[in-house]
This record gives C-alpha cells, structure tokens and sequence, in this order.
C-alpha cells in the first residue's frame, strides 16, 4: 500500500490544483512518477478519483450560496438548468465513452488487458494535452470582451458543446478540464461567472459514475468480489485520507481561481500550462 507521507503529497497537490486549469492530474502523475509509483495501475487511478471526490466536496461548499441563486432561486430555474446540465452530461458521456472504445480497440489494440488508464502515465501526452489546453486558454484570455460577451445566455446548444468538449478530456490527462470547459464557453460568448458555476456543477455530476468504475476495476484488482467492512476500510482508508486533505485544499483553490477570473487574469493560467507542459517533457526525455 502506498505510504501515507507520499498521500499527504499527493493530495496536497490534487487539492490545490483540481480546480484551477492547469490540469490537477497531469501534476499528480508527475508526482507519483518522481516518487516511483505507477499512475496507471488500479490503486492510483482510485487514489486520484478520490481526491476527486474531495475537490468535489469543496466545490459544493463553496458555490452553494451563488447555485441557490443561479439553479434553485424557482422551479422554472431549476428546470431549466438540470435541462442543460443533464444534456452536457450526457453528451461528455457520448463522446468519452467513443474515445474509450477507440482508444482500447484501435490505439491500444494488441495489449493485453488493453484499458484508457494505460495512458494515464504517459508523459510525451500529458505534456501534448497540457501545451493544447495551454493554447486554448491564451486564445481565450486575449480575446477582447464586447458589450454583447458579457450578457451572453447559456443555451442547449453550448450547454451539449461544452459537455463534448469535457469528454474530450476524460482520457488526457495534461488536458484541463475546467480550463477546457470554461475556454469553450468564453468562446462561445458566455459570461464568465456563468461558466464558472455550470463548469463545476459539471464536475460534481460526472464525479460519481467515475469513482464508482474506478473502484470497481480496483476491486477487480485486488480479486474481492464481496469484501467484508474490515477489508472493504482496510483498501479504501489511504484514498480516504487523500479526499479528505483535498477537500481543504480544494477549498482554497477555488477561491483563487474565482478571484482570477473576475480580475480578468484567466490568461495567467495558459502561460503556467506551457511552461508545465515544458517541464514535463523534459522529464518524459529524461526517462521518466
């Protein structure tokens, strides 16, 4: 089992990193590789869900009051945004499952045991998707406002692309998805503080369905079908303590990033995404 001083690391960096765009699993891949673990084998792909699941839990908390206004103020309002959120979602989940198929069918064809998460530690993509998302966001950032931008409305039509564009980073990891997703909407002509909301709701719908197809492959894993409570706590309790130092340091996290993105700053994030992406590279020709 993995140490807990290297969990403490690796969920520090997951937390303070997951909800701001520049890739919270492209650093703690980077991580893991430096401290000679395998980010693609089942206990560290559940590991990092889970610290998923902590950032989730910070961004409950922190977006709770403007959600109250912005999706439960009425039922026409709360209508109206589950309509969006659940046609983003589906459509992340059209697109992230054809790239899955694609990628375990065709890229990987001729593994054994050929899964998505085999790409998970692959530097030489990580720094590709890092340096794509990098770009996307200095596009954005630079892009002048008009008067029209910044009453711009969230419809079915950018709700469905912006979902498209999050399955899109399911398999890459380096390809921020909130960086990915927000870009698309300051694109699109959506108002910022409205990406920011829908962005992260997103994140905490999609969550769910991923933790539990991570624990289930590490279940599958360990070889436990129905483990007893003791066992079942015994294998699950480091991914535990790494969600719940992720949720404090997510907490943080998201309100620097909301900080950012009403000073207008959003453009700071794509240079830090190059120069990671640099980094990384580096790393990659250095063997790791």
């Amino acid at each position: 089992m993995i140490s807990i001083p290297k969990i403490l690391v690796l969920a520090i960096i997951q937390g303070a990193t997951e909800l701001l765009p520049v890739s919270s699993s492209a650093h703690v891949i980077v991580a893991e590789k430096l401290m000679g673990l395998d980010p693609t084998s089942p206990e560290m792909t559940l590991l990092l869900v889970m610290l998923h699941t902590g950032t989730m839990l910070a961004v409950i908390v922190f977006f709770w009051n403007s959600w109250k206004v912005n999706f439960f103020r009425s039922s026409q309002v709360f209508s109206e945004s589950l309509k969006l959120i659940i046609a983003a979602t589906i459509a992340t989940g059209f697109v992230g499952v054809l790239l899955k198929v694609l990628i375990e069918k065709i890229i990987l064809k001729g593994i054994a045991h050929a899964e998505v998460e085999l790409l998970f530690g692959n530097l030489l993509l990580i720094s590709a998707s890092l340096a794509a998302v990098g770009a996307l966001i200095l596009c954005t950032g630079f892009k002048k406002e008009g008067p029209s931008r910044k009453d711009g409305a969230l419809g079915l039509k950018s709700a469905c692309l912006i979902g498209m564009v999050q399955g899109i980073c399911l398999p890459f990891r380096g390809f921020s998805r909130s960086g990915a997703t927000i870009s698309t909407g300051l694109i699109l002509g959506i108002e910022k503080i409205k990406l920011e909301d829908f962005s992260f709701a997103l994140a905490v719908v999609l969550t769910p369905p991923v933790i539990l197809k991570e624990a289930l492959r590490f279940l599958k894993a360990q070889h436990v079908s129905v483990p007893h409570e003791t066992s079942l706590l015994k294998l699950f309790l480091p991914s535990i303590i790494g969600m719940v130092l992720s949720f404090i340091s997510g907490i943080l996290a998201l309100k620097w990033l909301s900080n950012w993105l009403s000073l207008g700053r959003w453009y700071l994030f794509g240079f830090y995404c190059l120069c990671a992406s640099v980094i990384i590279f580096y790393l990659y020709c250095q063997g790791f």
